[in-house]
């Protein structure tokens, strides 16, 4: 797929581009039991593992040279492939942090904020505070996701699972999908498209074994060489502060915050995102 805007029906992917100019191509892989990718048969299928397989993949297409976008789960293997520093990868783009210095994962466990933090630094604290709180569904998918046959069994099942969480984004997409309330971009057709793409491939249950196969939790204290660029959109599930991703990012070359969008930014704001995708890679064009 060749383009400056892609308008994506699926939440978990890592967005991986080669830049040519003005133009680049985008190839957007389905993660490991989501769309239109195979089940696991085996456990082992991480975000390290995928970080790895994507590399594999850009390389077996002929790409010399590319770099990696990833927003939700696709930000989880973006950081890894940025960790893991294959030579040709040149740069990465995320839209959820999933950063943190170790001083916050370490206060996250004991609810206790360290009191030197900024007025930004303690908002993106009680923000990640609430959403450990909160994830009820998540922590059932982490536990035991093969009991969690309504997905197969029911479309309507799946539907409620995939549109009601506790998340500001959630909340609008619901709102959307039943009442009919604006939000964003998104029609509901392209809800019904997301849900029937995991219906039709029956990857429900098979998408919420990524959730086991995660280890050490979802917020890392990084240390990535690789040129990054990072866009905090408003309603997402907390605003990573410039601070956290100076930190994480030794070499940063692009922060920016955005007056709308939440955690399906490439879904939601198409254009915004697209936009946002671009600036963080001129400086690497060729």
């Amino acid at each position: 797929m060749t383009g400056s805007s892609v308008h994506f029906l699926h939440r978990d992917w890592t967005e991986l581009c080669f830049l040519a100019g003005d133009a680049f191509d985008v190839v957007i892989p389905s993660m490991a039991g989501y769309g239109f990718s195979g089940k696991p048969t085996a456990p082992g299928w991480d975000p390290v593992r995928m970080a790895r397989a994507w590399t594999v993949l850009m390389k077996r297409l002929g790409y010399e040279k590319f770099t990696a976008q990833g927003g939700d789960w696709g930000a989880f293997v973006t950081n890894e492939m940025a960790q893991q520093a294959p030579p040709e990868l040149i740069g990465i783009h995320v839209n959820f942090p999933g950063f943190a210095p170790a001083s916050i994962v370490d206060a996250l466990q004991s609810g206790r904020p360290p009191t030197e933090l900024s007025g930004d630094e303690l908002r993106a604290f009680d923000q990640l505070m609430f959403l450990f709180r909160n994830i009820p569904t998540q922590q059932m998918m982490a536990a035991h996701p093969q009991t969690l046959y309504g997905l197969a069994d029911s479309p309507v099942a799946l539907a409620a699972w995939m549109i009601d969480h506790d998340v500001a984004s959630y909340g609008h997409i619901a709102r959307l999908f039943v009442e009919g309330t604006p939000y964003g971009d998104l029609t509901r057709d392209d809800i019904l498209d997301n849900i029937t793409l995991s219906w039709l491939t029956n990857t429900g249950v098979s998408s919420a074994r990524l959730y086991t196969e995660l280890k050490g939790g979802f917020i890392h204290d990084l240390d990535i060489a690789v040129p990054a660029a990072v866009s905090v959109f408003p309603e997402e599930v907390f605003q990573a502060p410039r601070s956290w991703a100076e930190r994480a990012f030794r070499n940063l070359l692009h922060f920016n915050a955005l007056p709308k969008g939440g955690h399906f930014a490439a879904w939601e704001q198409p254009t915004l995102f697209s936009e946002e995708v671009r600036q963080s890679f001129r400086s690497l064009r060729q």
